[in-house]
């Protein structure tokens, strides 16, 4: 996460405040200190940074803090709600026009991500709305910028409309909306042009397309790897456009981040969706009190579980609980559990949103695609019958089975051995839930050393 940095700051200025039965009007001020210092390294706004850490010392102050047999946690708290204002407070979603088309126009810089995140946001009007969208090719000047889209669209089973590059983005836009229509497309995403630097050209193209079409939403895509520029960039077409919203992307780089705390107080809009890895899906409704929490170190366990739910088979998961209550889980259900793990997307972002796991922590913890690759391949290399009865793999097999692979004998050995683990959680846990007790046993995870 982009706010990595920022996130392991303030952990440790708060760390300072547990186990502290009082709080001194010094001790504030020396965490506030730190939090602004923090807040300023991670490219937040300073006037932003002013406003927020004003705000947090007069709540602290208060005798709800002062008075409090837990003041360290009192004054977390404040921070993670103040946070959570500073984001937009609660999670604002699409516009939905009651008489179909609803037309989102997707606006911003060269560069920025805008047309993958107009294929990204088909897909997620498609697959978690359940919408019908139509995805429009306006840019038709950035070489390959059609094809670029169409790609996209085929890939996601998503049509496109598109006239070429000699019509005018302002006909294209009308035509398509017509098209929608006529073909009952309940959404239009508008894919416009950007430029590397705001221009008059470019706004009165923007200002012109809006005018015509009249648009429910404006969502401006901006880079998160450009900290404070991304913010400028959104005061200069909220000023042109009357935007409604931002899409935030590379949210998951190595950056400083401060965007996502300053767009919404700079502009007054709120951030609707973040972009947070490479992969098609990776689009994500911006929920500023789950990002506080993730920020705080407080974990993201609602996301998690909403990604679960979202990539996991549930005809795979009855049968594999079925398999829990009679402890027969094989090597197949263990390469299709790590498939479905891997569809969730990077790892080591989800282990992040479990409560109480830092940045830190994960340090000393080998997340290794390749492992889960060599895992992989170990399990392909067994015949059927190996798979599901491993107790008769003895060393010749496991010659084989390192053989037909390409790795080690070793490698073979410890794999097995991390399945035999895991059965034996499954038993202890089909005991606990049986109601039969058991010892807590912990699961292996895949590729996880």
């Amino acid at each position: 996460m982009a706010l990595d940095g920022l996130s392991e700051r303030l952990q440790d200025a708060f760390a300072k405040l547990k186990g502290k039965g009082k709080l001194s009007e010094q001790d504030i001020k020396d965490v506030l200190r730190e939090v602004r210092m923090a807040l300023l390294e991670a490219d937040v706004n300073y006037k932003v940074v002013k406003t927020f850490v004003a705000n947090i010392k007069d709540r602290a102050m208060g005798a709800d803090v002062m008075e409090s047999l837990t003041p360290g946690q009192q004054v977390v708290k404040i921070v993670h709600d103040e946070l959570t204002q500073l984001m937009g407070g609660e999670v604002q979603k699409l516009t939905v026009n009651s008489k179909p088309p609803t037309i989102v126009m997707m606006v911003g810089l060269q560069g920025s991500g805008k047309t993958t995140s107009t294929g990204k946001l088909g897909r997620y009007l498609k697959d978690r709305m359940h919408k019908r969208p139509l995805l429009v090719a306006c840019d038709v000047y950035r070489p390959a910028a059609v094809q670029q889209l169409q790609v996209l669209g085929e890939k996601l089973e998503i049509p496109v409309y598109q006239e070429g590059t000699d019509v005018s983005p302002v006909d294209i836009a009308k035509n398509a909306v017509a098209h929608a229509k006529a073909h009952g497309n309940d959404f239009v995403v508008l894919d416009t042009a950007g430029r590397l630097h705001i221009d008059e050209v470019l706004m009165n193209e923007l200002v012109n397309i809006k005018d015509a079409v009249a648009p429910d939403e404006i969502l401006l895509v901006v880079d998160a790897m450009t900290g404070q520029d991304a913010v400028n960039v959104a005061e200069h077409f909220n000023d042109n456009l009357d935007i409604t919203g931002v899409v935030l992307t590379k949210l998951d780089g190595d950056t400083r981040g401060g965007a996502a705390l300053s767009v919404k107080s700079v502009t007054g809009k709120p951030i609707k969706f973040t972009g947070m890895g490479e992969k098609i899906d990776a689009l994500e409704p911006f929920h500023p009190d789950r990002m506080a929490s993730r920020i705080l170190g407080m974990g993201d366990i609602l996301s998690l579980i909403e990604k679960a739910e979202q990539e996991f088979d549930q005809k795979q998961a009855a049968e594999l609980q079925d398999k829990l209550k009679t402890a027969s889980f094989t090597l197949e259900d263990y390469l299709a559990q790590m498939d479905q793990m891997q569809n969730m997307g990077d790892i080591e972002s989800m282990i992040s949103m479990i409560p109480g796991i830092s940045k830190k922590m994960l340090k000393n913890v080998k997340l290794d695609a390749k492992d889960m690759g060599h895992t992989r391949a170990i399990i392909l290399s067994m015949t059927p019958e190996e798979r599901t009865n491993p107790k008769i793999i003895n060393g010749n097999r496991r010659k084989r089975i390192a053989a037909g692979c390409g790795l080690r004998v070793q490698d073979v050995n410890r794999l097995l051995k991390q399945f035999e683990q895991s059965q034996t959680f499954m038993k202890q846990f089909s005991q606990m839930s049986g109601g039969k007790g058991g010892k807590k046993a912990r699961m292996p995870f895949f590729g996880l050393k």
